[in-house]
């Protein structure tokens, strides 16, 4: 811009463009920085949001150990108050290790950390040990060295590499896993069990390496897993150890292995490392909110205690195949240490369990009966609410019905399909005299034993009352299986037949709906007038001799077959026929 061949007019006009251009890198780098302290100052705001929120759960389980009112929901407040202290003491250490950090940097950075609360001070109130869950209150937007990042990589210990870092920078690492580690298992391990009941806990499994996003998910949900973590506190215990885990090793501008420390800090800028120590602090203040609100869910609250929630689904018992179904679900809340009182009838029930009365008593009446009672719940004060509620059942009228699709007999030997259906009943039972009965598919298969009749009883069970009640017993002839007809080839015994089909067949014709096999186990052929001994064979092939003895005979001849034939039933039948050619 500024070469030797230039005029001096022109030299100069290049120089004011030099200083132009530092100059609008200055006021970027101050815009930069402007922003950090913004970010802060949300920050900031975010951190005392955070630490009401888990106050006002604090103060009302306190609320509810404090309350001689009701003993029970006292002992157990109180009881889950010395893990909320624990909580707090623990958190509180953290707060204050940060804070300690941030007056460090500042103090490297040459700001003044001892003027507290005028106009013009960087702190506007100081850490307080009365109230140690609350950080240090900041300004700043009147720290003088906003763009100083040595000092904080000094103080964090990043400052000779970044991949190791030392001092305050690993302390404050080893601190904060620490403290995700000792939350939850304080909050797995808080649940009151009853006598006898194995006690929960959750382990650290320590996790600060994970592919991505999803793989973090899983490694988590294992190592729940593997504890033994109530239920209704394992998505939370989940989501709090997710939102206090970082990733300790990573590349960086292709640098491998840097800490979370040194890429955090490393050249930062005073305010943004500033920035970043107050993110953390939020962070331990949302787990510690979320943790507390968690274990204050245990115990009642407001005017009616809610502690345990379930999912409820209401619908249909028992529906046709093809009919429309509604079913009703919804999240229903109930206060486990005060069971309802709930009337049928006027009459109090004793089984109630879950935040449910569970009303027993049998179908009567036309097509529906109308069940009608109460419900009772007290709320903190002990003062009762009731409520009427109803319940419409359809009455169905149990019958039942047997159909065999093939005959209205069952043959010994054979394997009798049979259909039955218990109207009114979402299963049925079939049981057999003289009979046995095997499911099959939708369907039974019925083996009647040897003699003229037997009979087979229907019933029908309910999954919901698991009861069997029997609809009726239907009766049945037993025979013998009917002898099949014989074929030779496609022709059946009395047909005209083909003399070079070689196969003979023994079936039941189209009029017979039995679907029985036949084995020709041997044959002999008889044609009028032929020389010799009759050709005889095993198995349903004609052989040599009885086909050259076929082409012989003249046209119109009748031959004849006789077999012996074995079917399902194991009986030999001696079956024969006649064709003619």
């Amino acid at each position: 811009m500024a070469g030797g061949k230039e005029t001096p007019r022109q030299k100069m006009i290049g120089m004011m463009y030099l200083v132009l251009t530092a100059l609008l890198a200055l006021n970027v780098s101050k815009s930069i920085l402007d922003a950090f302290v913004a970010i802060e100052e949300n920050i900031q705001v975010a951190n005392e949001n955070e630490f009401a929120r888990g106050q006002e759960k604090y103060f009302d389980l306190r609320e509810v150990s404090q309350d001689k009112t009701q003993p029970d929901l006292q002992k157990k407040a109180s009881k889950l108050m010395e893990t909320v202290e624990k909580i707090d003491k623990i958190t509180a250490e953290r707060i204050k290790l940060i804070d300690d950090i941030k007056i460090e940097i500042l103090s490297a950075c040459g700001e003044d950390v001892t003027t507290v609360g005028t106009p013009e001070s960087i702190i506007f109130k100081a850490y307080d040990a009365k109230s140690p869950l609350k950080p240090t209150r900041m300004h700043l937007d009147h720290v003088s060295g906003k763009d100083k990042y040595d000092e904080p990589m000094l103080v964090m210990g990043i400052n000779e590499d970044i991949t190791k870092p030392v001092g305050r920078g690993m302390e404050l690492w080893e601190s904060y896993n620490k403290y995700r580690g000792e939350l939850t298992e304080l909050i797995a391990g808080s649940v009151i069990v009853e006598k006898g009941q194995k006690k929960f806990y959750f382990k650290d499994p320590k996790i600060n390496d994970w592919k991505d996003f999803p793989d973090l998910q899983v490694k988590i949900k294992k190592a729940i897993d593997a504890a033994n973590v109530n239920m209704d506190d394992k998505e939370a215990i989940a989501k709090i150890y997710m939102g206090l885990s970082k990733m300790e090793k990573s590349e960086v501008h292709e640098v491998p292995g840097v800490h979370w420390i040194g890429k955090t800090f490393d050249h930062s800028p005073s305010v943004a490392a500033l920035a970043s120590l107050s993110s953390m602090q939020k962070e331990i203040l949302t787990a510690r909110a979320d943790a507390v609100s968690l274990i204050r869910s245990r115990v009642g609250g407001g005017e009616y205690s809610f502690n345990k929630i379930m999912a409820l689904a209401y619908g249909p018992e028992i529906a046709n195949q093809g009919d429309e179904i509604e079913v009703q679900v919804l999240m229903a809340a109930y206060d486990s240490d005060k069971q309802p009182e709930v009337t049928f009838n006027g009459a109090k029930i004793s089984e109630v369990k879950d935040g449910k009365g569970y009303v027993k008593t049998k179908a009567s009446g036309g097509a529906e009966m109308t069940l009608k009672g109460e419900i009772t719940i007290k709320n903190k004060s002990g003062i009762p609410k009731t409520l009427p509620w109803e319940k419409n059942i359809k009455i169905m009228k149990p019958m039942g019905t047997v159909s065999l699709p093939e005959l209205n007999v069952l043959y010994i030997g054979y394997p009798n399909k049979i259909d039955a259906v218990a109207s009114g009943y979402d299963q049925t039972v079939l049981s057999g005299s003289g009979v046995s009965l095997t499911k099959s598919g939708t369907g039974w298969i019925g083996s009647p034993a040897k003699g003229r009749e037997c009979s087979i009883t229907v019933s029908g069970k309910s999954s919901v009352t698991n009861k069997t009640v029997s609809l009726g017993s239907f009766k049945f002839r037993v025979s013998r299986l009917p002898d099949p007809s014989l074929y030779w080839g496609a022709s059946k015994d009395g047909e005209k037949g083909s003399r070079n089909e070689t196969r003979l067949f023994a079936k039941y014709p189209p009029e017979i709906p039995l679907n029985a096999s036949f084995t020709i186990k041997s044959w002999e052929l008889s044609i009028p007038g032929a020389p010799g001994a009759p050709p005889k064979g095993s198995g349903n092939q004609l052989d040599g001799a009885a086909m050259s003895l076929l082409k012989q005979a003249k046209p119109g001849s009748v031959i004849g077959f006789m077999t012996t034939v074995v079917g399902p039933d194991g009986i030999v039948r001696k079956k024969g026929g006649a064709f003619t050619l």
